[in-house]
């Protein structure tokens, strides 16, 4: 992988230039989505900023306008939480969009108290995973209609923790939160590697790659115990520095993921720190059991049953 920098750390500074690519970003009104959205405009991608919030999405896109005026910025509404939401949104997309060169899933929920979808499924793998399965299949044709475009779904080194439990995918007999954002976040990951197995065998030029932010401070954490907040604050940062990360640091991995022409399909990228918790991006590699090619393939059925979504590759 090509590594320009002068350090030889991939940064930033090494996105080339963006212009004519258009890049939908979910979750992008903070965090690490809002950090993605701003560097890749500010190299000239036009870029759609798409979260459940219209007013949030806004001031999003007005604080990229604010740092680069002349910056292609757009919203939708997507709530991945309502698989109404999605197909509305994505009818929308596909219409303002029939060609499209990034689908970026990056929203996500992390350790809320035990809630349910508008479907009925259980919050984290119905937003994590389900939600984006659906919308990634819904948008498949304007990606498959661009040569190079590409779908990055970012996980999380929480995926080590996650089992796929099939007999309880929507945690209705025991809810662990931890337990259950593991599992979603091992579900983006082998929703990666099979979708990037299917578009291979289709002869597709779309691929698909994941990238994890190792831990970052955003409001992703609002629902971790105040301990674990505290843990994460800047305040400590003589103590922390080696395991947390700022959110522009974090979301390196996904520009990577989605920038660097030499990336190959099925590639995972994430800090190269110890244990991967911060640093530069990198190839690194995931768990064992998200390598599973049975569990995949029984997920991505699972996943087409309960989203009603099949995919046209």
């Amino acid at each position: 992988m090509t590594q320009r920098g002068g350090t030889g750390q991939w940064t930033a500074a090494d996105v080339g230039d963006q212009s004519g690519r258009i890049a939908v970003i979910t979750g992008a009104t903070s965090g690490l989505g809002l950090e993605t959205a701003r560097v890749l405009a500010q190299h000239g991608a036009t870029v759609v900023i798409a979260g459940r919030d219209h007013a949030k999405a806004s001031a999003a896109a007005d604080v990229i306008r604010s740092i680069r005026p002349d910056a292609a910025v757009e919203t939708a509404e997507l709530d991945l939480a309502s698989l109404q939401s999605v197909r509305t949104a994505a009818a929308e997309l596909a219409a303002r969009f029939p060609k499209l060169d990034l689908l970026i899933n990056n929203a996500g929920v992390m350790m809320p108290p035990y809630g349910l979808t508008k479907d009925g499924f259980e919050l984290q793998f119905g937003t994590n995973h389900l939600g984006h399965f659906a919308l990634t299949g819904l948008l498949m044709n304007s990606l498959l209609a661009v040569p190079g475009s590409r779908v990055v779904t970012v996980s999380s080194n929480g995926h080590r923790a996650g089992r796929m439990n099939f007999a309880d995918l929507q945690s209705a007999k025991h809810y662990q939160k931890m337990a259950a954002y593991g599992r979603s976040k091992l579900a983006n990951l082998m929703f990666t590697y099979e979708l990037q197995r299917r578009l291979t065998a289709a002869r597709a030029q779309t691929i698909a790659l994941a990238a994890h932010p190792g831990t970052a401070r955003t409001e992703l954490t609002r629902h971790m115990s105040g301990l674990a907040q505290g843990a994460l604050s800047p305040r400590f940062g003589m103590l922390n520095s080696w395991w947390v990360q700022d959110g522009s640091m974090g979301a390196l991995p996904t520009l990577r993921a989605a920038t660097d022409p030499e990336a190959i399909g099925g590639t995972y990228y994430g800090p190269d720190g110890p244990f991967q918790f911060t640093g530069y991006p990198v190839v690194v590699a995931s768990s064992v059991r998200s390598h599973n090619r049975e569990t995949q393939r029984r997920l991505w059925v699972e996943s087409e049953q309960l989203t009603g979504v099949t995919y046209p590759v």
